[in-house]
Order: C-alpha cells, then sequence, then structure tokens
C-alpha cells in the first residue's frame, strides 16, 4: 500500500457494513464550532439529567472553562451514581510489536528502527501468571497491527490462556471482520478497543501514510463489526494532540452514543490518552492538550454517557491520576510495561510510548483505598 491509496476507499479484504454512521458522525463533527457555544447552553447542559450531543458540545467549549468545578461537581456525583465508590484496576500486556502501518506518531510504526519481538506461548503464559500473583483479574492483550506477526490465531490462542487466569479479557489489536471478532470472542475476548486516532478525514490521511490503518472508514466501523461479532462492550478513544482535540473528543462521544442506540446491549467505554515521546522522537508531545483541559474532556464525557467506563492511563502522571479517580474516571491502569513482555523482568522487545506513571499494581490499590474509593479487580462474574 502507497502514500497515494485513497485513504477512504477499502481494500479488498475489509467488510463493509450497512451504516450511514460514518456520516453522521463527521456531518456533526464538522458543523460543530467550539467557540460559538455560550455560557448559557452550559449552564442549560448542567441543569438536565439527560443531555444530547448539542449538550455534550457545550460542555466541551471554552466557554465552559468558568464552569469547571461545576461540571466537577456533576460528575463526581454521576460517577458515584453509576459506579459507587469503585475504581477498576487492569494492566495492558504488549505480546508483539511487529507492525505493517507507517504512523508518524507511533512507536510501532513499520518505518522505526526498534527492537521488534513476539512472546511466544510459554512466555505469554508466563508472563499472565506473573500479572495475575498481582491480585489482578483483568487484562488487556496488545500488539501491534501486523497480520502476518499476530494473526487471528496468535491472538486467539493468546486469549485462551488469558481466560484460564482472567475473569475480563480485553483487546487493542488492529481492526478485523465480523468474522475475526467472532472468533476471538470464541477463544475468550469479552470487548474491544480501538482508538479512531482523529476523526479529521484530512488530517488521519497526513498521519498514517502506509498500511490497513490508513484506511479511515474500516476502523471508524470496527467498534460496530466487534459488537456483530458478539463482544459485550467497545472502548473509543482520539488521541489528543493530533488535530482540534474539541472536535475529537465530541465525534468520539457521538460516535460512542449513536452505536449505544444502536446497539442497547453494548457496553461502551473511553480512553483519554494525549500523545507521548516515542523512541526516536521524543518532540512528540500534546503541547495544545493541558491537563486542565483534559480534565474538562473527561467530565463532558462522565456527563454525558454516565454508564461508560472511563479509562485514565499511565500516560498520564500521578497527581492527575490521583485526581481524576475522584471526579470521573472509573477505570484505572497498574503495574504497566508498554514493552513486549517486561512483567517479569526486562521487557524482549521496545516500547511503543513513554509512560508517566510506573506505580506498581500495590501503589495504585492502596492509593484508592486512601481516598476512600473501593479497589476492584473484576467487574464481572460468569455464572
Amino acid at each position: 500500500m502507497t502514500p497515494k491509496t485513497n485513504h477512504m476507499t477499502y481494500l479488498p479484504d475489509m467488510e463493509v457494513i450497512a451504516s450511514t454512521m460514518l456520516e453522521e458522525v463527521l456531518q456533526a463533527r464538522s458543523a460543530y464550532h467550539p467557540e460559538a457555544c455560550t455560557a448559557a447552553q452550559v449552564r442549560q447542559a448542567l441543569q438536565k439529567t439527560r443531555l444530547d450531543p448539542k449538550d455534550f458540545s457545550a460542555l466541551l467549549s471554552p466557554a465552559a472553562v468558568p464552569f469547571l468545578e461545576e461540571m466537577a461537581h456533576e460528575s463526581q456525583m454521576v460517577t458515584r451514581k453509576q459506579f459507587g465508590n469503585t475504581i477498576q484496576i487492569f494492566t495492558p500486556l504488549y505480546l508483539a510489536n511487529h507492525c505493517e502501518n507507517h504512523c508518524v506518531y507511533c512507536g510501532f510504526n513499520s518505518h522505526n528502527p526498534i527492537q521488534r519481538a513476539r512472546l511466544d506461548h510459554g512466555e505469554i503464559e508466563a508472563e499472565m501468571r506473573a500479572i495475575a500473583a498481582m491480585g489482578l483479574r483483568e487484562i488487556l492483550l496488545l500488539t501491534g497491527e501486523s497480520h502476518a506477526m499476530s494473526d487471528i490465531g496468535y491472538i486467539g490462542n493468546a486469549c485462551r490462556i488469558a481466560r484460564r487466569y482472567f475473569k475480563v479479557v480485553g483487546l487493542e489489536v488492529y481492526p478485523m471482520n465480523v468474522e475475526g471478532y467472532a472468533r476471538l470472542h470464541e477463544c475468550g475476548a469479552d470487548y474491544v478497543t480501538v482508538f479512531q486516532e482523529t476523526y479529521s478525514p484530512g488530517r488521519y490521511e497526513t498521519l498514517h501514510l502506509a498500511g490497513h490503518k490508513r484506511v479511515f472508514p474500516y476502523r471508524f466501523y470496527a467498534q460496530e463489526r466487534a459488537i456483530l461479532g458478539g463482544m459485550r462492550g467497545v472502548g473509543f478513544a482520539a488521541l489528543l494532540g493530533l488535530d482540534d482535540f474539541r472536535k475529537d473528543v465530541f465525534a468520539t462521544g457521538l460516535h460512542a452514543y449513536l452505536l449505544q442506540r444502536k446497539y442497547p446491549h453494548a457496553e461502551v467505554a473511553f480512553s483519554c490518552p494525549r500523545l507521548r515521546p516515542i523512541i526516536n522522537n521524543d518532540k512528540i508531545d500534546p503541547k495544545d492538550v493541558h491537563e486542565a483541559q483534559l480534565l474538562q474532556c473527561i467530565m463532558a464525557y462522565r456527563i454525558f454517557l454516565p454508564f461508560a467506563n472511563i479509562t485514565i492511563s499511565t500516560r498520564e502522571g500521578e497527581r492527575f491520576r490521583n485526581n481524576v479517580i475522584k471526579l470521573g474516571a472509573s477505570k484505572i491502569s497498574a503495574g504497566v510495561s508498554v514493552g513486549i513482555g517486561g512483567h517479569q523482568g526486562k521487557a524482549k522487545g521496545d516500547e511503543q510510548f513513554e509512560i508517566a506513571d510506573t506505580r506498581s499494581v500495590q501503589e495504585i490499590y492502596d492509593t484508592i483505598l486512601s481516598q476512600n474509593l473501593q479497589p476492584v479487580m473484576s467487574d464481572y462474574v460468569y455464572v
């Protein structure tokens, strides 16, 4: 695939589903002008018990900045109402960092000269055994986007191993067709997270120069295909700092909102990642998305979609993560290694990005308790 390939055109092996959701989200994103929102619209949104997308857009706007304290109060109240005092803890396990895409901001991209590696069956089991020994019962399995080095059979085998150690198994891998998701669900996967990165097709084209990931609509419909494949939950995210973060967060929230209306049984979740430095490029940094703005986005997500899980990752520092679990986040990662393996010692392959919070599972657990919250290792029980 070359840079001249149309980023809006499906490749022959990509499944097309009948839906107009992409057009609806892109039209709404284009029509959204954050600076046009008013204080009156923000006040009106904060007085509602059930918000619509227009209210969500107001809470994301610059006009909402003077209302951050009120938003924090509302977000905290909604979070405690929906999740009680619980904060879920999980850890990611990177299985492989081979990748066939050329994404200019990612440490795994195929043009970046890093140490590539893939865990074999025994190494996967050893890593999972070590993670389970920490008390964790939820794991997120990740790979680089290489169909050759991390095919569905390889990922499915990892899911089967994970099911022996964990109650909840999540995936953050390359998008696939409905049949692929169905196979992984049968192997034990519960949910799928896919970062759209940016919902601006033009900006997306300039950032994704080659590989399957270059095809914007196929990635957009990944969550819907996952639901059709039997997954009980799907996660959404834009990588903040790639484009206008307010418009991207609005599009992310609208995407999840529309999908949940279409599939009411599906669980939805948000991640709120900002750009982080990567190997061979430490200049990548979200200078236009500060912590106050990130907090505004998280609180707007929470007030708009109260039932959604919101994850705060180790891309953020200890102080910010400690604060946001009190105000809107319901899920936090701990004991994280973003290299390939690394839970038993030195990672086998290089990391995707630099993390900002290196605390252990026990340290995160104790921090949650110190804030009069209840750490939860698993939110799901099979009967």
